[in-house]
């Protein structure tokens, strides 16, 4: 537990430092650190303090004057401007390191500072390029080694290898924000699809809705338009108050249809099979769970209380939905499983009790599916309400209570 602990610790240690440390921070540390450390190193290996040390491969080590010093110094502080332009920078590094190795110098702690230019290149250029360039940089700090008194140590083959560990490891870098990068933009591009997705769910069953609303209150304003050309037809001799009322309402309604009417061809789809079908309604439910349980999700019907003789359109229209979608998701999502329908008739609302014995839908930070604000939504147009979710004993559950008074 330790150890898997420790990586975690140190990477939040250093993300919680990179936010607080912008990069141009980062960059002139690292070139103070690696102009101070590299310069003293310079200045050791040209001034030994050892009387031995000052003969290296049969020569005499001659003292670099303190001018000399700032082409090393130039070659470290270029690496402030590495993510801006590495390019420059792995040359002007490279210039400053040959040039100090040029004048006769000893200065092979200066041989560090091209590689870590490299790495940088090597994070924004292709893999080719970047192979290109590191071999260019190797030969270039091999002939460095070359040309010196010490010829060929263990040191300068260790030398090869930090220029093959910083191309390497800046192409695995590029390759590792390509890959996030990628990963991004997927993440992204299925958020907005999901974004989309769910957009154009939930307006196609609010559109829905409002189709079968408007057939609701077209079927009602016909009724209205009909009964009150009825009144005035049969009943001669109606006031003149009443016989204009009558009229004024059947002129009304007729005029209200025709609106709707108008509507109506733009609310209904040219390919919609059911537009110009019945409404359903609770009477439909025996023959909507036979079909659910042929689909294999045995279900049966609770009834308790007495339904009223006529059942308003649009609570009737909303409940047998509501059943409808429940019903339906407990086959997508609840598996093997059995269902129950309980309807409650009351006085003043109608109450729907939806349950499976299922392992209900997989876990997800909320339960507000398409489904389920389309049902919402239908509960709301009628002044009910809703509420979904796990049941006490297993399963899912939705309860929806549609009030009678709210379409009468």
């Amino acid at each position: 537990m330790i150890t898997a602990q420790v990586p975690d610790g140190a990477r939040r240690v250093a993300d919680r430092v990179r936010r607080r440390v912008p990069p141009v921070g980062v960059d002139v540390g690292l070139a103070l650190a690696v102009t101070g450390v590299t310069v003293w190193g310079c200045y050791s290996e040209s001034n030994p303090s050892a009387e031995a040390a000052r003969i290296l491969g049969g020569q005499v080590v001659t003292p670099a004057p303190s001018w000399a010093y700032s082409l090393v110094a130039a070659a470290g502080l270029a690496l402030i401007w590495r993510r801006r332009r590495p390019r420059v920078v792995l040359s002007v590094s490279l210039a400053g390191v040959l040039a100090f190795a040029a004048l006769g110098y000893i200065g092979y702690a200066a041989l560090v500072i091209p590689p870590i230019a490299l790495y940088t290149v090597a994070l924004t250029v292709s893999t080719r390029e970047a192979l290109t360039l590191a071999f260019a940089t190797l030969v270039a700090l091999g002939g460095v080694v070359v040309a010196g008194p010490d010829r060929i140590s263990s040191g300068d083959i260790a030398l090869a290898g930090l220029v093959a560990v910083a191309v390497l490891a800046g192409i695995a870098g590029a390759n590792r924000r390509r890959y996030i990068e990628a990963v991004r933009a997927r993440s992204e591009l299925i958020e907005r699809t999901q974004e989309e997705t769910t957009r154009r769910s939930v307006d196609a069953e609010r559109l829905r809705i409002a189709r079968e609303l408007h057939d609701v209150v077209a079927h009602t304003m016909s009724t209205i338009n009909v009964q009150a050309g009825v009144a005035s037809y049969v009943t001669s001799d109606l006031p003149p108050p009443a016989a204009e009322a009558l009229q004024a309402i059947k002129t009304a309604s007729k005029e209200g249809l025709r609106e709707l009417r108008a509507i109506l061809a733009v609310l209904r789809q040219a390919d919609d099979p059911d537009s110009k079908q019945p409404q359903p309604g609770l009477a439909r439910l025996n023959a909507l769970v036979a079909g659910v349980t042929a689909a294999g999700l045995p279900t049966t019907v609770v009834t308790t209380g007495r339904p009223p003789r006529v059942l308003p359109l649009t609570v009737d229209l909303a409940a047998y939905r509501i059943a409808q979608e429940s019903l339906t998701n407990a086959i997508r999502h609840a598996g093997p499983a059995t269902a129950t329908v309980h309807v409650t008739y009351g006085h003043r609302e109608v109450c729907l009790r939806i349950t499976d014995t299922g392992s209900g839908p997989p876990p997800a930070p909320t339960l507000d599916g398409h489904g389920l604000i389309g049902m919402r939504e239908r509960a709301a147009a009628v002044g009910g309400r809703l509420d979904a979710g796990r049941a006490p004993r297993g399963g899912f559950e939705v309860t929806a209570h549609l009030p009678l008074e709210s379409a009468s």
